[in-house]
């Protein structure tokens, strides 16, 4: 991850985590494509507001944040443990149904987003299910907050996601957000499933 969108996470982690909005409604659509209790890994969980409903679903959660300033919020507020972990630090091998990853990996670099997506689909078992969410645009860049963001086009980001292995794609959309700078954005929210090659 970029070193100075993290530190920004890492000096604003209270002022971010009061912000916080609400759960996404695309959330209980993710959750209904995973088997009963299963397990789900989190990246970039924030202030907790996801892992709450998962947990509160049932589901066997791993929560994970790159700001130990964050996961540590995060884990008081859900009595929950959250461990903090950068995106290239995911090892493991088919060991989740899902992997939930809401507006966090927008702040990876687009040379190193590949190698992300690739330990993702990795980590996830056979037709698991993964969300992720971008801002949309046509070319990498920083906020008024110095955080850097990829800015993917939906065509740009069809293209990395074929170059970490197969996916078949279950829903794309988009919503109109505005971001903790208060500036205007579109998201573009993506949930696919591995494809069992």
């Amino acid at each position: 991850m970029d070193d100075d969108t993290l530190q920004f996470y890492r000096r604003n982690a209270e002022a971010y985590a009061d912000w916080a909005k609400a759960p996404s409604l695309r959330l209980k659509g993710f959750l209904a494509l995973l088997p009963p209790e299963g397990s789900i890994l989190e990246l970039g969980c924030g202030a907790g507001n996801h892992s709450a409903d998962m947990l509160a679903a049932g589901f066997k959660l791993r929560a994970t944040d790159g700001s130990p300033e964050m996961a540590e919020i995060a884990s008081r507020k859900l009595d929950h443990p959250v461990e903090t972990m950068l995106f290239d630090e995911l090892n493991e091998n088919e060991a989740y149904d899902g992997v939930w990853a809401s507006a966090c990996l927008l702040h990876v670099p687009r040379d190193e987003l590949a190698g992300i997506l690739q330990r993702i689909r990795r980590a996830l078992k056979p037709e698991g299910i993964f969300y992720a969410s971008f801002k949309v645009g046509e070319g990498d860049g920083r906020d008024n907050l110095g955080r850097y963001y990829n800015y993917p086009s939906p065509e740009w980001l069809q293209a990395t996601y074929a170059t970490a292995g197969a996916w078949s794609s279950i829903s794309s959309d988009t919503s109109e957000i505005k971001s903790f700078d208060e500036t205007p954005a579109t998201m573009l929210h993506l949930i696919v499933r591995k494809a069992v090659n």
